[in-house]
């Protein structure tokens, strides 16, 4: 446990109701003493954990009251941190926080680091590794499937599935070393079918964990989706109609949209980056060119397009060009402004791009709009799997974890298989239960937590 004592803002900062101060460690109650004059006359000590008290921060040195708080504090262990912490309520705002923040400062705190909080509570024992890290999944969740995968992993129900199987190699670890160590003992024998029984069932259970990893990546990170078309076909209406509002500019004078607009959309709990491109058509407005150029360079990198066409037209030269670039995207085809009728070659569109389904919608009228979506939804699921059950994993540190141990209890299979030495099968197998430990962090290295730590909020 470290003894110095931490303090941050932990509420974003601008205009709101409140304003969070956070302090931890040791010193946090005696900083908090000096601050805070409660409106009921007990002392700061008589105060009881867990309990909102009112009073008045005031400052010593320049002699006036700073702002009228609410303060609760939490003795440890039983703390976000498990250390002593102190929370104080402050009118929401830029100037009183940070005013409160640099007097728990100025007497004795330092500055929190990225996460720190949620750090210390790794740490000191509290969550472990793929529960800290599911406190960003949450902060971060952008729909309510992401949020409840996020809060199943702060549950710790991923590592309790993790160190299920954490244990079980260990119990063979122990079983091949006790073999080794004390041969004239009478213990149970490691043979080769009791390790390879514990391997293939562990691979097994960790290819079951890597299942929904494609749903789990979605999750967290959403559907990167590029609206694509020639000019004036309705991809800013489109847009808007996803939104639900007027997020994009809607005129009938080609070129419009020149730069790429992007927003997130909940497409039933799927996050989806939508991004709203230029026209694609040749022109000699350097602006223009620009857009266009960059809408190109976001389909390259889309994870799924949609290509709009115009229902009451006909193909022309920019929807053969879309066409050559988009061939092998996941891709749905968008017939705008079917309410003025179907001019277009359906069959010549799907000649052009075989397979590819066909959504047919008036985006100025909002019809076809909730079909859409559930053709998003229909063409996602279809690849990665349902979204509903089970456990997802949503980290790719995880998933890489895992191959890595399944790659090792290959390896330890081979050993077997082949009559090698069963200490070195020992060997592959306490690799793998190390990969599974940089899950949980059991066995995770000091770079790694840096890594994953300073991606949080200065404040948690």
């Amino acid at each position: 446990m470290k003894e110095d004592t931490i303090a941050a803002i932990s509420t974003p900062m601008g205009e709101g109701g409140i304003g969070i101060i956070r302090i931890s460690g040791e010193e946090s109650f005696k900083i908090a003493k000096k601050l805070f004059y409660p409106k009921s006359k007990i002392s700061f000590e008589e105060m009881k954990p867990r309990t909102m008290y009112l009073g008045n921060i005031y400052d010593d040195e320049e002699k006036y009251v700073v702002d009228e708080v609410l303060l609760v504090k939490f003795k440890a262990p039983n703390s976000y941190t498990t250390e002593d912490m102190v929370e104080i309520h402050s009118h929401g705002g830029f100037t009183a926080v940070r005013k409160i923040l640099n007097l728990v400062l100025r007497n004795g705190a330092r500055l929190a680091q990225p996460g720190e909080f949620t750090k210390r509570a790794f740490i000191n024992g509290r969550i472990d590794l793929s529960q800290a890290e599911a406190v960003i999944d949450i902060i971060r969740a952008k729909t309510d499937k992401a949020l409840k995968v996020a809060v199943d992993q702060l549950k710790g129900k991923i590592s309790e599935k993790i160190k299920e199987i954490m244990d079980s190699l260990l119990s063979v670890i122990a079983l091949v070393e006790a073999n080794i160590d004390f041969p004239e003992e009478e213990i149970p024998e490691a043979s080769p079918d009791i390790i390879l029984k514990n391997i293939y069932y562990n691979i097994e259970r960790l290819n079951n964990l890597k299942e929904k990893a494609g749903a789990g990546k979605i999750l967290r990170e959403g559907i990167s989706t590029v609206i694509i078309g020639k000019p004036n076909v309705g991809k800013s209406s489109l847009l808007n109609a996803l939104l639900m509002e007027k997020r994009a500019i809607v005129t009938e004078i080609p070129g419009t949209t020149r730069d790429v607009i992007e927003e997130y959309i909940n497409v039933k709990g799927i996050p989806i980056k939508i991004i709203d491109t230029a026209g694609i058509r040749d022109t000699k407005d350097p602006v223009e060119k620009i857009g266009v150029e960059r809408a190109m360079e976001k389909v390259q990198g889309a994870e799924l397009v949609l290509f709009v066409v115009d229902a009451f037209g006909e193909l022309e030269e920019e929807d053969y060009k879309i066409i050559e670039n988009i061939r092998e995207k996941r891709l749905l085809i968008i017939f705008n402004k079917i309410d003025l009728g179907q001019k277009i070659d359906e069959q010549k569109v799907k000649e052009l791009l075989p397979g590819k389904r066909i959504v047919k919608i008036s985006a100025l009228r909002d019809e076809g709009i909730e079909l859409l979506r559930e053709e998003i939804y229909e063409l996602i699921v279809n690849e990665v799997g349902s979204l509903e059950e089970g456990i997802i994993i949503t980290a790719q540190r995880h998933i890489e974890a895992i191959n890595k141990a399944i790659e090792s209890l290959k390896e330890a299979q081979i050993t077997v298989e082949n009559n090698l030495p069963m200490e070195i099968s020992a060997i592959y197998i306490r690799e793998a239960w190390e990969y599974l430990g940089e899950i949980t962090g059991d066995s995770v290295k000091e770079d790694i937590l840096d890594a994953i730590f300073e991606n949080f909020c200065i404040g948690k």
